[in-house]
């Protein structure tokens, strides 16, 4: 069994793969950002516990974090549950993909994951919608990574509505009863759903007037069912999509050791 690991701000992601790629255990924990090795190993082990999944099982690791304070952690953690060091995303892992960037290292593991798993799955050009702590969108281009824009997340801007303007209450992101809001609750509501929806409709036809149309376009991330289903322009919903590129990319690192082995 292969486990893959994505550390993200908000959400810490867990899978576990079998050897023909199937995922047969997905778990989210909300990501700590002072955890200490012991802390994660303690939540890996009550994941595999509550799924009666074996961690006898597991053959390897590989981890995407783009939380630098708890990358050595949960590193530790697999290590000190599995005895098996994990592969960790980054320089000197093979990935498959030609990514069109001024500086290779500012671009976050998880948007390699993603695309690596959208590549493989979908008909290109693609254009990946990842609604997460930020919203990224992808455009990708057989094995090529176009580039991308990154605009602030949903929760992100809620919070910051409510910080910034006293009479605007923190709400739950939740589906409005209208478009024309009839209370400050359903105004916000309205405007956090159906002006996301509207700007990813809007940004994937200027992405497809500056790269050309896309074949396919997927969304991805803890806050895209809320929205997506918005969108005027149909979008396929694939929530192990990141999971499924780590899987990828472990495999395309390790097959050959193995049979050398």
């Amino acid at each position: 069994m292969v486990l893959a690991i994505d550390v993200g701000n908000s959400t810490t992601t867990i899978g576990l793969f079998d050897e023909s790629g199937v995922l047969h255990l997905r778990s989210d924990l909300t990501t700590s950002q002072r955890s200490t090795r012991d802390q994660c190993a303690v939540f890996l082990r009550g994941v595999f516990d509550l799924y009666g999944a074996d961690l006898r099982a597991v053959t390897g690791c590989i981890i995407s974090s783009v939380v630098p304070p708890v990358t050595a952690a949960i590193c530790g953690a697999v290590e000190l549950l599995t005895g098996r060091e994990p592969m960790l995303m980054g320089p000197g892992v093979k990935t498959g993909l030609n990514i069109k960037s001024d500086i290779h290292t500012q671009m976050g593991t998880d948007i390699v994951a993603y695309s690596v798993g959208a590549i493989a799955q979908y008909p290109g050009p693609i254009i990946v919608v990842d609604l997460g702590t930020a919203v990224t969108m992808s455009y990708l281009r057989e094995n090529v990574y176009e580039g991308c824009v990154i605009m602030p997340g949903i929760r992100i801007a809620l919070d910051a509505l409510s910080d910034r303007a006293a009479a605007l209450p923190r709400i739950s992101i939740e589906p409005p009863e209208d478009l024309l809001g009839h209370n400050t609750v359903g105004a916000m509501r309205s405007g956090v759903v159906y002006g996301n929806a509207s700007m990813i409709d809007g940004m994937i036809v200027r992405m497809e007037e500056a790269a050309g149309p896309a074949a396919a376009v997927v969304g991805t991330g803890n806050a895209a069912p809320d929205v997506l289903k918005y969108c005027r322009r149909e979008i396929h919903y694939d929530a192990d999509l990141l999971l499924n590129g780590l899987y990828l990319i472990y495999k395309k690192n390790t097959v050959g050791k193995q049979r050398k082995g």
